[in-house]
């Protein structure tokens, strides 16, 4: 890619030359692209679910940039100089859902008092943990939230539960935007 330091031809120019050329500004560098062409033809269901995602993704960011305290946090994970903006980290973090890395059920043998252990990781901040325990017929044995520690989020067991062969674990967690993703195991 070419780059012209200084051209003060260019510098600071910005809209449409034509239907050739578009200039824009990015981190105080002159931008040049081909003009887009317009969409023709309707757009399929993934397409539009896309576009209604990110859409929300947007609104989400205009209310992050309304709200002083949650832009506060928002603003610390942004940087600049990579023209990331506040407004760019609020969108991305309602595109990305939490992933769940782990679920450690090495410390749990069906007592009360036994500890699970759960890996949860987010482009932003994942807000909440939670986990439910079901019997191998379905029955919930028990569930409640996650506490976290720094590292990871630690459950509790507060039910007895003799019997874990087949039994589901299934853990849920959430970021800011309210995204969530689920993962279980069987025991």
């Amino acid at each position: 890619m070419a780059e012209s330091k200084n051209n003060i031809v260019t510098h600071g120019l910005s809209g449409k030359v034509g239907d050739l050329l578009v200039f824009s500004q990015r981190n105080g560098k002159t931008i040049v692209s081909k003009v887009p062409k317009e969409r023709t033809g309707e757009l399929s269901d993934k397409q539009k679910a896309h576009k209604l995602r990110f859409q929300k993704a947007v609104l989400y960011a205009k209310y992050v940039l309304n709200d002083p305290a949650k832009k506060e946090l928002y603003e610390a994970k942004a940087d600049n100089s990579i023209g990331m903006s506040t407004y760019n980290v609020a969108v991305a973090d309602l595109l990305n859902a939490p992933d769940i890395e782990e679920i450690n059920l090495s410390g749990y043998a069906g007592n009360p008092g036994d500890i699970i252990k759960i890996t949860a990781t987010d482009d932003f901040e994942v807000v909440a943990v939670n986990l439910k325990i079901e019997n191998s017929d379905g029955t919930l044995v028990e569930q409640g939230a996650a506490v976290n520690n720094g590292a990871e989020w630690i459950y509790t067991a507060t039910t007895l539960n003799p019997d874990l062969t087949g039994d589901k674990i299934t853990v849920t967690a959430s970021d800011a935007p309210a995204n969530f993703t689920e993962e279980s195991k069987i025991v």
